[in-house]
């Protein structure tokens, strides 16, 4: 997947799960301070996402995620990592 095909994902989890819309979410929009995710809520959004990686997704790999960028960019790395494997 791209970047791009990994940002519209994590739009749609982010819509469908947490009703936030569309428009609030940019890649530079901060989890908590911009779009309210709590770290509860972060837990559901990693088991939402752990689909578009076919694995397990390490809590460590999402430990310095601040924004929809660095969910992208965590994403992005954890699937260059399995297609490596």
């Amino acid at each position: 997947m791209t970047k791009d095909e990994i940002f519209e994902k994590i739009v749609e989890i982010l819509e469908s799960t947490f009703d936030i819309e569309a428009q609030r979410i940019q890649l530079t929009s901060r989890l908590h301070d911009d779009l309210d995710i709590d770290s509860i809520d972060a837990v559901d959004l990693i088991v939402q996402l752990k689909p578009l990686v076919g694995r397990r997704l390490q809590p460590d790999a999402f430990k310095s995620v601040r924004t929809v960028q660095d969910v992208v960019d965590a994403l992005h790395g954890l699937m260059a990592d399995a297609a490596h494997a």
